[in-house]
């Protein structure tokens, strides 16, 4: 584990977003092992798809597929499950390293329990459950529109802020994972490779490349790039003076056009365009 939650304070917090939208919400660290839910125990419906192997496999699969599209996009992803429920993760970040999830799921969101059905039985056909059971923890479910789901997501997001405002996760200090993230933050600006990172922080070249994925949802060298244009964007607004390529120069590019090339994929504009849009 990279970071260290404060499971107290998480719990009371858990409890509040229950108590506002009655939906069960779990905490999962950055490798997806569940750290703290509630309330505990899970609707019947998943109790019944979990108590067999390839469900309890489905169930882990799902989830960290949805966790990698969140952190992608670094919001809350609202997605159907492998059981045809529809569930909702949050990325949780310290700075900018992934520290775990926040995930809100078990939900029947169906026009009708009969029209829910027919759907969820297609998902489950292959799960070896009593289906008579599993019916009936489907309509023992309330149903809950989409509207109110886009609603709770948004509550979600709300709370994964005021987690990490609240510094209820925090890095672990003597971990590699805050050597890493604190050396990237003070030195992107300059020549930086895989080789120096390994020197510098004595890692083996996987174990940074395995590390950085499991931070950034990306390499190193990616993250860098990333630094380097979200800087950029600072200084092409806060400086005028500056002319682009000064500005590429002092964010780590040696190079005015590959600086040009890397920022207009990244932001979906030039330098210069960006500027103007911002100024």
């Amino acid at each position: 584990m990279i970071s260290v939650f404060d499971l107290e304070k998480l719990l009371e917090v858990l409890k509040d977003f229950y108590r506002i939208t009655s939906i069960r919400i779990a905490v999962f660290d950055e490798q997806f092992r569940e750290l703290l839910a509630y309330p505990q125990e899970r609707p019947a419906f998943c109790r019944l798809i979990r108590s067999c192997e390839a469900g309890r496999w489905a169930c882990a699969q799902c989830d960290q597929n949805a966790g990698r599209i969140a952190s992608k996009q670094k919001s809350a992803y609202v997605y159907r499950c492998h059981a045809g429920l529809t569930e909702a993760i949050m990325p949780l970040y310290v700075g900018d390293v992934l520290a775990g999830y926040l995930l809100f799921g078990h939900i029947f969101s169906y026009g009708s329990y009969d029209a829910g059905w027919q759907v969820i039985r297609q998902f489950c056909k292959e799960y070896p459950v009593d289906r008579n059971r599993l019916k009936a923890a489907c309509q023992s479910m309330p149903q809950i529109s989409g509207e109110y789901i886009k609603s709770a997501a948004r509550i979600l997001h709300a709370t994964a802020s005021y987690l990490a405002l609240e510094r209820m996760a925090v890095l672990r200090q003597d971990s590699a994972a805050a050597r890493l993230d604190d050396y990237l933050n003070a030195h992107f600006t300059e020549p930086l490779d895989s080789g120096r990172l390994c020197r510098e922080l004595d890692l083996g070249r996987t174990h940074l490349y395995k590390l950085s994925r499991q931070m950034y949802g990306v390499g190193p060298a990616e993250h860098i790039r990333d630094l380097r244009v979200a800087r950029a964007k600072e200084l092409l607004v806060q400086r005028q003076d500056m002319s682009v390529a000064e500005v590429g120069r002092l964010c780590g590019f040696s190079d005015g056009n590959y600086f040009v090339a890397v920022f207009t994929k990244a932001a979906g504009v030039s330098p210069g365009r960006y500027r103007k849009g911002k100024g």
